[in-house]
């Protein structure tokens, strides 16, 4: 039996499987090689890491990981997860099982995009959502926006310090005209006609609104949810929040005993969401260990 097994092979699950085995604990990290980042080409926003293409990233921390004899990593995904006696029995997508004194739940979500055709080819690589991450690289271009409510009223005002030009296209219906007027008064272009389609032309985007493709160096999508990519958390019942996120404590701790979550699917009450990114997200996955680090090393053995 393990001390650990973490489910999710992002940053979350890599920065927690390094922390119980810096702890010398024993630590197991089921990766299904699916990333909500699976697309991006480079992530930013990552202190000594900007620019850095995920998949080197995560490259770099599995063999790191390999110095650190108490932890495995096994490329695989989890089917299911049940509580038994002295912690919890995780059935393996290949039929086995592996069980363990705690769990980390670090599996991610998966964003629903908005039904834009031509939009899902784009997601990543030059439609995005998050100007934190990946705002920068417009400085001084033009950019469009996917939705025209407060959402993008709000996103306008983040990206106006950056962009050259902010075009906001609506999605579903005309803006009315307070939506209109609030994006003008920040300087927003607003297209009279819904999105039909997106679509790469050369380095940049073709908006096609109103019949007529409009060009714009990027996207920036200000509607559509995401979900939870894996079903244990309601599977162990475990208690969310309005966000859709799993309620945690300070240290990853979920409402069920011995089960933590990190990274993009959780996030403590006092917060409206997740903030979603690497370096939250590896934060997050640290607390989580740390947490059962502290627990186990309150047990006796028998």
């Amino acid at each position: 039996m393990y001390d650990a097994i973490i489910i999710g092979g992002g940053p979350a699950g890599l920065q927690a499987a390094l922390t119980l085995g810096r702890m010398h604990r024993t630590a197991l990290l089921l990766d299904s090689g699916e990333y909500r980042n699976g697309t991006v080409e480079h992530m930013h926003h990552v202190i000594a890491n900007d620019g850095t293409p995920p998949a080197v990233f995560r490259e770099t921390a599995r063999a790191q990981l390999a110095e650190y004899g108490t932890v495995e990593v096994r490329s695989g995904a989890a089917e299911d997860v049940v509580p038994v006696a002295d912690g919890f029995e995780v059935t393996l997508a290949d039929g086995g099982t592996v069980s363990a004194r705690r769990l980390i739940l670090a599996t991610g979500v998966a964003d629903d995009l908005p039904d834009v055709p031509g939009l899902d080819r784009l997601w990543g690589l030059r439609a995005f959502s998050c100007p934190f991450c990946d705002g920068h690289e417009y400085h001084g271009r033009t950019v469009g926006m996917l939705g025209a409510g407060p959402r993008a009223e709000h996103l306008a005002s983040l990206l106006g310090p950056i962009v050259g030009e902010l075009v906001a296209f609506p999605l579903d219906a005309p803006p009315s005209a307070e939506e209109r007027e609030a994006l003008e008064s920040r300087g927003v272009r607003v297209h009279p006609d819904p999105v039909q389609s997106v679509a790469a032309r050369g380095d940049g985007v073709a908006v096609t609104a109103g019949g007529t493709p409009i060009a714009v160096d990027g996207l920036f999508v200000t509607a559509g949810s995401f979900r939870q990519r894996a079903p244990f958390a309601e599977r162990l019942g475990l208690r969310m929040l309005p966000s859709g996120g799993i309620e945690i404590d300070e240290f990853g701790r979920t409402s069920l005993p011995g089960v933590s979550a990190a990274g993009d699917i959780a996030h403590r009450a006092t917060l409206p969401g997740v903030i979603a990114s690497v370096v939250m997200a590896s934060a997050a996955g640290q607390m989580a260990a740390v947490g059962i680090v502290q627990e186990l090393s309150t047990l006796v053995d028998p």
